[in-house]
C-alpha cells in the first residue's frame, strides 16, 4: 500500500510501516542531520532507506498534489517538545505543534487510515481538552478552523458538529491508546500514544493490538523457574536478589513472552570501554566518555528493559543514556547500543556526531512497535 511518511527524523515509524508492507510515495522532514542520515543510508544501498523518496522542507510548505498516486496510508510523529515532560508545555502555542499539519496532510490525501504518535504527557490533564481537539480534527479534517477562530472556538464547532452531524462527510473512526514499547518486545520501556484513523466508508473494524510481552513473565523467569538466567549464561551469585513480592503463575497470560532485557538486547556487542579494539570493526559503537549517575538519573539496568531513551534537548543532560553495570559503574550507550534499543537494524548507520545521533534515536519510534501497529491496520483495510 502506498504510503506518505510525515515528521520521517531518523525513520522509526517508516522502517516499521516498510517492514509492514507500506510503500513510501514521500517522506518529509525539516531536520537536516536526520535527513542526511536517511540519504547516508541510502547511498549506501540499505532497504528500504533507498525506496524512500526524500523531501527535506518545512512540512508546511509541502505540496501533496505533487506526489502523483493515491495514498493508503499517513503516518508520522508530529514534534513531541509543545506536549514533553522536558518541554515548556505551550501545546497550541508552541510553533512546532505539527498536528494540524498532519490534519491537512488527512483532508487533502484522503488515505484509508493514518497513524500518528507522540509522547504520553499529551494525555495528561493539563492538556485533555487539546488531545480531544486533536482527536476531533482527525476524526472530521474537512471543519477546517477559520480565521477568526482560536483553537478553542474551533473545538466547541467540532463537537457542535460531532452532536449533529455523525458520520456526515469526510469522517474517521478514531482510536487512541497509550502503548508501552516493553510490551510488545522492545528491549526499551518507552511509552507512545498513538492515534489510529480508519475512514468511515470502509467500515473495517479495528483494535489495538494485545501486548505479547510482560513485566510478570520476566519476574516468572527469573525467580520462579531461572529460564531468564539460564537462557543468559549468567551464575547464581550475578543474579541478585529476588524482589520481595513476586507474581504468581496464574497471573500470567498464556502464550505471553517475559519483556526483553538490556543484556539480551546487546549480548553480542563487546563492551566500548573495556574492548575498543574490537568495537572499530562495528558501525557507530565507540564509547562515549563522561557518563555519571546521579539522584533521577541512574541509568538502565542490565536485566531489565532500558528506561526511555531521552533526545538530550530541554537541559536533559542524557542520564537515562547510561547502562548501569552489576557493580554499580555506570557509562553511555553507544549510538549502535541505543538503535538496538530503538529495534533499528545494525547496517543502519546514524548521522552526526553522538549527541546528534542520539537526539534523532531519542525522538524515533521504537521500529518494531511501528510495525506493529500499522500491519494491524494494514489486515484491517485490505
Amino acid at each position: 500500500m502506498n504510503a506518505v511518511e510525515l515528521f520521517v527524523g531518523a525513520g522509526g515509524m517508516a522502517l516499521g510501516g516498510s517492514k509492514a508492507g507500506l510503500k513510501p510515495r514521500a517522506v518529509v522532514d525539516w531536520d537536516k542531520w536526520a535527513c542526511e542520515t536517511i540519504r547516508q543510508n541510502a547511498r549506501a544501498g540499505i532497504a528500504p532507506f533507498s525506496r524512500w523518496p526524500l523531501h527535506e522542507c518545512d512540512v508546511r510548505q509541502f505540496r501533496y498534489d505533487q506526489i502523483g498516486s493515491k495514498i493508503d496510508v499517513v503516518t508520522g510523529g508530529p514534534p513531541c517538545q509543545p506536549f514533553s515532560l522536558g518541554g515548556r508545555h505551550m501545546s497550541s502555542s508552541d510553533s512546532r505543534d505539527m498536528f494540524p499539519e498532519a490534519v491537512r496532510a488527512v483532508r487533502e490525501l484522503q488515505p484509508k487510515a493514518f497513524v500518528f504518535e507522540n509522547v504520553k504527557g499529551l494525555t495528561r490533564t493539563t492538556f485533555r481538552n487539546y488531545f480531544e481537539y486533536i482527536r476531533l480534527q482527525l476524526k472530521h479534517p474537512e471543519i477546517v478552523q477559520s480565521q477568526e477562530e482560536d483553537w478553542t472556538d474551533h473545538l466547541r464547532r467540532l463537537e457542535d458538529f460531532e452532536s449533529a452531524n455523525a458520520d456526515r462527510g469526510l469522517c474517521y473512526q478514531v482510536l487512541t491508546e497509550v502503548l508501552n514499547a516493553a510490551d510488545f518486545g522492545v528491549p526499551q520501556r518507552r511509552e507512545r500514544v498513538f492515534f489510529v484513523g480508519i475512514r468511515s466508508d470502509l467500515k473495517a473494524a479495528w483494535h489495538f493490538p494485545k501486548s505479547t510481552h510482560s513485566r510478570e513473565q520476566l519476574a516468572v523467569e527469573k525467580w520462579i523457574t531461572g529460564d531468564y538466567w539460564e537462557r543468559n549464561g549468567v551464575d547464581k551469585k550475578r543474579q541478585g536478589a529476588a524482589p520481595n513480592k513476586l507474581p504468581t503463575r496464574s497471573k500470567v497470560r498464556a502464550g505471553i513472552k517475559a519483556w526483553r532485557t538490556v543484556r539480551e538486547a546487546l549480548a553480542d556487542l563487546p563492551d566500548p570501554e573495556r574492548d575498543p579494539e574490537r568495537c572499530k570493526q562495528i558501525l557507530n559503537h565507540r564509547f562515549q566518555p563522561g557518563a555519571r549517575s546521579y539522584p533521577g538519573h541512574t541509568g538502565s539496568p542490565l536485566d531489565e528493559p532500558a528506561k526511555t531513551l531521552k533526545a538530550g534537548v530541554h537541559g536533559v543532560p542524557g542520564g537515562e543514556n547510561m547502562l548501569r553495570r552489576l557493580d554499580g559503574t555506570v557509562r553511555y550507550f553507544t549510538v549502535r547500543e541505543s538503535a538496538r534499543l530503538q529495534t533499528f537494524p545494525d547496517e543502519m548507520a546514524l548521522h552526526g556526531s553522538w549527541s546528534e545521533a542520539m537526539r534523532q534515536l531519542g525522538n524515533a519510534v521504537p521500529s518494531d512497535l511501528a510495525k506493529t501497529v500499522i500491519e494491524s491496520v494494514l489486515k484491517s483495510i485490505k
